[in-house]
């Protein structure tokens, strides 16, 4: 719906940001959105545009070019970007800014973040996280990409499944099992280039939804990757690394869902009261006017929700249990939403240039990226102490 939504969590400053990328989004995003649906792809100059405003490193430090912000700076981003019309590239720059980064500049050594995190924040290069495999999701410590050292490299030979910006990446954050039989505690990551020999995209993807950002199967066969390119410089480290990491890809997801929710109702609310039925505006109808009045009372608790776990990881908590019930929960109001307002408009609504029907195929993939449903209920489950 476009408002600025007050909470203690967000500054002067970071209201003076969302402005800045919503007039972005308006003016160099929503125009081309059906264009780049279309086509399946967009252009790789959307990332460097936003390396030129500064929006990718916004919670990155400034010693590698980021803006050295907070937690909530790049969660504003992906909620604004969520208003673009289109989920696929707020996941596409998430993907850039909350999977393929986080653990490089938190871990990583100073060589690496100068050779990947500075041009990645400056949309110069593009990443992609690289985990899933055919055989293996949500279960991470089950991954067969295997890696074995030879001197100062190591050579590494698997596939990885599902790769958002894998058509386009400059490098990948890459999941690696260097310790067979130790599950956990033998996960690698690993910085890969994709021009190197042996890596290669097998395959292009075509999803329900998110259509205008690039999926891809990944083979990997007898890549030498230096030993100068293990994030944190150990084996055996990248299981916690990367749990670190999801924690904050959740929560970014989760602001882009809530853009997206937001996006459609205040469109669904504008259709309402322009579309006449039985010689009424649609939204005068009881039925009509209630279903609305509960998918924003859902949406408005589920941004609470979020912003109260942001805001306790800003005063120095962290609330895995609130994190996994905030990916969770938004997800499946947003696709409730969605839902709600396809069912809304009607007919028109099935049609496949309608925004909602777009906003409705979307919407399906938060409830299973970055760990589905199921797997934030065993998280929270845990945290409780119901489940050990």
């Amino acid at each position: 719906m476009g408002a600025t939504h007050r909470h203690p969590v967000f500054t002067p400053e970071h209201d003076e940001l969302r402005d800045s990328i919503r007039r972005f989004v308006d003016k160099e995003l929503r125009p081309f959105v059906d264009e780049w649906e279309d086509a399946g792809y967009f252009p790789d100059a959307v990332f460097r545009r936003c390396g030129e405003l500064g929006f990718l490193g916004l919670h990155h430090d400034e010693r590698w070019g980021g803006a050295g912000g907070d937690l909530a700076s790049g969660l504003v981003l992906m909620e604004e970007l969520g208003h673009c019309g289109c989920g696929a590239i707020p996941m596409a720059i998430g993907v850039q800014t909350h999977m393929s980064t986080p653990a490089l500049g938190e871990f990583g050594s100073d060589e690496l973040r100068e050779r990947y995190l500075r041009p990645a924040i400056a949309g110069e290069k593009i990443g992609a996280i690289a985990i899933t495999e055919p055989d293996a999701g949500s279960d991470v410590a089950g991954v067969t990409t295997r890696g074995v050292r030879d001197g100062d490299t190591w050579i590494i030979n698997g596939r990885k499944l599902y790769i958002t910006n894998g058509k386009r990446a400059d490098f990948l954050t890459l999941v690696v099992q260097t310790e067979p039989g130790s599950r956990h505690r033998g996960v690698s990551l690993f910085i890969v280039d994709t021009d190197l020999d042996g890596v290669s995209v097998s395959r292009s993807l075509r999803k329900l939804g998110m259509r205008g950002s690039d999926t891809v199967e990944f083979t990997l066969d007898d890549v030498r990757v230096p030993h100068a390119n293990l994030i944190g410089g150990k084996t055996g480290e990248g299981f916690a690394q990367l749990m670190w990491q999801l924690q904050y890809e959740r929560l970014s997801g989760a602001a882009a869902g809530i853009g997206q929710a937001d996006e459609i109702l205040g469109e669904t609310i504008r259709y309402a009261r322009e579309r006449r039925t039985f010689g009424k505006a649609l939204g005068d109808h009881q039925v009509i006017a209630h279903k609305l009045a509960d998918a924003a009372t859902e949406l408005e608790a589920a941004r609470a929700l979020l912003y109260n776990t942001v805001w306790k990881i800003q005063q120095g908590d962290y609330p895995v249990a609130e994190i996994s019930m905030a990916k969770k929960f938004v997800a499946q109001v947003q696709n409730r939403v969605a839902d709600d307002c396809l069912q809304v408009h009607g007919g028109f609504g099935y049609m496949h240039e309608a925004p909602v029907s777009r906003a409705w195929r979307d919407a399906r993939l938060q409830r299973i990226g970055a760990g589905t449903d199921e797997i934030m209920n065993e998280v929270i489950a845990k945290r409780l102490g119901i489940s050990g």
